[in-house]
């Protein structure tokens, strides 16, 4: 993905920073909603927050993102699991959907919010004729947090609704599924992680994701 190669140092903080605060409002999305649906659990653990620092995981917040970094891929991956205690539930099997379905369309929904911010920006600068891109412009930060706060949710979005444990889309199909084959997916709960790696080393994602992203590159605004 050429959009994620040979850039400086400040974007690729910018990225991370967004990252951050994007796995921030996934993991809260699920909290919240676990806890409207009777569960909790997440909120008495203090995850029903934007602050990073409650949803920080090692790996998919650190790791991964850092060797996306050497791959020249986009910066995704995911936070601490938000704990769920299915007992608390009123119906178990079909709020374990929804709790995972909130995560990607909270980001999705923060995509959508970047993209009208680009737009309304792009409107302003061509009415007051002034160049937001220019060099040493004040507004180049902004724009590029705005700008890949919609790159990186939808990715986010995308990436987590992919049927792999520790995945969202793992705990959607499982929902969906019958029993039995409910229970052989939760089976490949322990290798999660590996395939995830090994498709990611493999470029499986770019099958999924360069699609995706050309596609919301293609609605965006040019300065």
């Amino acid at each position: 993905m050429d959009l994620f190669r040979n850039i400086d140092i400040a974007t690729i903080a910018i990225q991370f920073a967004v990252l951050l605060f994007s796995l921030s409002i996934h993991e809260a999305s699920h909290a919240w909603m676990a806890d409207r649906l009777g569960d909790y659990t997440a909120r008495y653990l203090g995850r029903v927050t934007l602050n990073p620092i409650a949803h920080i995981d090692p790996i998919g917040t650190i790791l991964f993102p850092l060797l996306q970094f050497f791959t020249h891929f986009p910066l995704i991956g995911w936070a601490k699991p938000v704990p769920i205690n299915s007992a608390h539930l009123r119906h178990p099997h079909r709020d374990q959907m929804y709790i995972s379905l909130a995560g990607p369309v909270s980001n999705l929904l923060a995509a959508f919010i970047a993209f009208c911010l680009l737009h309304i920006l792009k409107l302003v600068s061509g009415f007051i004729g002034i160049g937001m891109l220019s060099k040493g412009s004040l507004w180049e930060p902004v724009l590029l947090i705005i700008f890949y706060a919609v790159i990186i949710n939808v990715l986010l979005a995308i990436f987590n609704l992919i049927p792999i444990p520790p995945l969202d889309g793992h705990w959607i199909l499982y929902g969906i599924l019958p029993p039995r084959a409910a229970a052989m997916l939760e089976g490949m709960g322990s290798y999660g992680f590996l395939i995830l790696y090994a498709l990611m080393f493999f470029g499986a994602f770019n099958v999924v994701l360069n699609p995706v992203l050309r596609f919301v590159m293609a609605l965006l605004p040019a300065f």
